[in-house]
């Protein structure tokens, strides 16, 4: 006998939570085969490349698992099954657990993330820009989206590898620095010509005067270093929804797995 009245409520809430669950877990697993294939994402450039990797084959797990779990708790509240209701829960009270835990360590280490991503851009500037591709890309990408050039502006270019030079020590002199050096295309201004934008990016910066006009003069670390920390707000904001949904989500499986089997006592 199917349960009914306020029980059935909570059969088709739990329904209706997990249907949600697995657009979550479908739009995680999309996202994360999106940032494997681009390697523009902002959130790429503060990390070391191996780790980012790891870190997204991780987060694809997490969606699976979710796929997995809205799975069970549908077809638990469907069937009235207990067993899979059961499963439904413990494997979601798992992933809850995961996400404290992921959530805590972030709130810990919340005030490094200024300085992790100031150092991680001047270091794609000066060491990776040109010499690895994915950074190259993710700068180039960076430059053109917030009209900036450069980690603190288009002098970091004169020290960088980009233009075959080694990373300057404390006591190499400005003077001994190149005067003469190129900057890449995405530092020229929008609406210029390509001629304009090639003789703006190699002319010398200290005797041009026009070339100032042609290149974004604003360094990309403290525009990169805002728009981390705003998307690190709506991530904030996103999961502590997703938790509070979960939460409910536990106790009305939780109800209705006490309402099947009080049931089924009385068919017995």
């Amino acid at each position: 006998m199917a349960i009914k009245g306020c029980c059935s409520v909570v059969k088709y809430l739990v329904v209706l939570v997990n249907l949600l669950f697995w657009v979550v877990g479908f739009l995680i697993v999309s996202l994360a085969i999106w940032m494997l294939s681009d390697p523009t994402f902002l959130i790429s450039i503060t990390q070391n490349e191996t780790h980012y990797m790891i870190a997204l084959y991780i987060f694809l797990a997490v969606g699976g698992l979710m796929l997995i779990v809205a799975f069970l708790g549908c077809c638990g509240a469907f069937k009235e099954s207990q067993w899979m209701l059961t499963s439904f829960f413990c494997c979601l009270l798992m992933v809850l657990v995961s996400e404290l835990a992921a959530g805590a360590w972030a709130f810990q280490n919340s005030d490094k993330l200024d300085n992790v991503v100031r150092a991680a851009v001047k270091e794609a500037v000066q060491t990776q820009y040109g010499i690895t591709p994915t950074r190259t890309a993710t700068l180039d990408a960076f430059q053109k989206h917030y009209k900036c050039c450069g980690a603190e502006g288009p002098n970091d270019w004169q020290s960088s590898a980009f233009n075959n030079v080694e990373r300057p020590t404390p006591s190499i002199e400005i003077s001994n620095q190149l005067m003469s050096y190129k900057v890449p295309d995405t530092c020229c201004v929008p609406n210029i010509s390509s001629e304009e934008c090639k003789k703006a990016t190699q002319t010398n910066l200290i005797a041009s005067k026009k070339r100032g006009s042609h290149i974004f003069s604003d360094g990309c670390m403290d525009k990169l270093v805002k728009a981390v920390q705003d998307n690190m707000k709506l991530i904030c904001y996103g999961g502590a929804a997703i938790v509070a949904i979960e939460l409910l989500t536990l106790i009305l499986s939780l109800l209705l797995c006490c309402a099947i089997r009080r049931n089924d006592g009385y068919k017995h």
